[in-house]
């Protein structure tokens, strides 16, 4: 790898974690655990009602972080569960939990709503064509890795 290569490559390690470190420093400041906000945050993004697997999906979160982090939410009174088809479990945000979300969770989106809306249209596109052809390479590449199995759900 060449010097210029290798030194991009660290930028674009650093910013994913400068952009980790940042949403989990604005969970610290809201009081939650980053699964909790990933919690509300699908819930917003996919509706009330949606199940665990919805969730675990969209926020390429583990089952058990997100089912343990759904029952503790259900005990403080922020959600509620409803009987959905076979085994899973439809997810309601109460009135203390639609509270948190729009005082907690919502000024976030609206924040990174600004921001893209702060770039036109073809700054918007190239970002995200740029980073999912990225996302999908490193995929690619990861097969040749001897203790990579890939999860073919996660896109």
């Amino acid at each position: 790898m060449t010097p210029y290569l290798s030194q991009k490559q660290n930028q674009l390690n650093r910013l994913n974690k400068a952009l980790s470190e940042f949403y989990h420093d604005i969970c610290v400041q809201i009081g939650s655990s980053d699964s909790v906000f990933d919690i509300f945050y699908a819930i917003i993004a996919l509706g009330d009602g949606c199940c665990q697997k919805d969730i675990c999906d969209y926020a390429f979160t583990s089952k058990q972080t997100i089912h343990s982090a759904i029952h503790r939410l259900e005990k403080e009174g922020f959600l509620y569960l409803k009987s959905a088809k076979g085994r899973e479990m439809q997810i309601f945000l109460t009135p203390k939990g639609i509270s948190f979300s729009e005082e907690k969770i919502v000024p976030v989106i609206d924040m990174e709503n600004q921001v893209c809306s702060g770039m036109n249209a073809n700054e918007l596109d190239t970002l995200l064509l740029l980073t999912e052809q990225y996302l999908c390479q490193l995929r690619a590449q990861a097969a040749n890795l001897p203790f990579y199995i890939q999860d073919e759900k996660k896109t």
